[in-house]
């Protein structure tokens, strides 16, 4: 792992923990980082839908489908 990494201390519900990591089926801290990654990337995927309308693609949909 190559990336930097930060040592936290959390204070969250225990019931909510408990949740999480029984959902993930994971450790606290891939569940908790699993959380994060999934916040990460709601926010990629809200920018995105800002542009909704505002970007203009020329796609040919026949040669899309055509085999190659």
């Amino acid at each position: 792992m190559s990336a930097k990494l930060k040592k936290l201390t959390l204070h969250v519900p225990a019931d909510l923990l408990l949740r999480a990591t029984q959902a993930t089926g994971e450790g606290i801290t891939p569940t908790i980082r699993r959380g994060l990654e999934l916040v990460a990337a709601g926010g990629a995927y809200r920018n995105l839908r800002a542009l909704k309308g505002k970007v203009k693609l020329q796609v040919d949909s026949e040669s899309l489908r055509q085999d190659r």
